[in-house]
């Protein structure tokens, strides 16, 4: 049993060396910017022209019960612009992660309940950037904006 444990230990300090922080937190940001700024191109044609199959979106299958259609399509089409952008670059990484993963919880809520399996591995990516920030391969740390060590 010691030697399991022994063993367990090596590889877990090996885990540590090969997989430092700043290398997580930058592919959990790569990773989570991806499906928000991919599901941003859809709705929209060119550069940013909200499509008008968007808008339709808005008021029939992605209604909310708070925000006007239209308005909540603009909200979504940019956010799902702008926030993953800045995760990618590592600007502003807290707010931007925070904000995606309220996007996130209105989603599960009032859009897609039963895709919480999917909604939770979002989460788990949004999480630790919330908690730590971009990590020291970001803009973040580069502006001296994230002093953490």
């Amino acid at each position: 049993m010691s030697l399991l444990i022994a063993l367990h230990a090596r590889a877990a300090a090996l885990a540590c060396r090969v997989l430092p922080e700043r290398l997580l937190l930058l592919v959990a940001r790569l990773g989570i910017a991806a499906p928000f700024f991919l599901s941003g191109r859809t709705k929209v044609d060119g550069v940013i022209h909200i499509t008008d199959a968007t808008y339709e979106l808005f008021r029939t299958d992605y209604a909310l019960p708070f925000i006007d259609p239209d308005v909540a399509a603009h909200v979504a089409t940019w956010s799902e612009h702008l926030f993953p952008a800045l995760l990618v670059l590592g600007l502003l990484t807290r707010p931007a992660a925070l904000a995606l993963l309220g996007m996130t919880a209105v989603i599960e809520i009032f859009v897609y309940p039963d895709a919480w399996p999917t909604h939770l591995s979002w989460a788990g990516l949004l999480l630790p950037l919330i908690a730590r920030g971009g990590g020291a391969w970001s803009l973040d740390r580069l502006l001296g904006s994230d002093r953490r060590a």
